[in-house]
């Protein structure tokens, strides 16, 4: 999920600070970012919208950072 760290780092935002406001183990995040562990569904929710951004681009899936627009 290199997304996931690109966009953390893009907004300059440290694990500790996202994982203060998102209430997620730093563990759990930093093995995120580094692929090693999937992140639940509500995780992933939680992340897209903290950063504003698409599941499908914390996953990988795509390289545009945009949202979708809402229906």
């Amino acid at each position: 999920m290199k997304n996931l760290k690109r966009i953390r780092n893009a907004q300059g935002k440290t694990q500790l600070q996202v994982q203060i406001a998102l209430k997620i183990d730093q563990t759990a995040l930093s093995k995120y970012e580094t692929g090693d562990r999937v992140p639940s569904v509500d995780h992933l929710l939680k992340l897209a919208k903290y950063y504003e951004t698409s599941v499908d681009y914390l996953l990988d899936l795509t390289d545009e950072p945009t949202p979708y627009p809402p229906k």
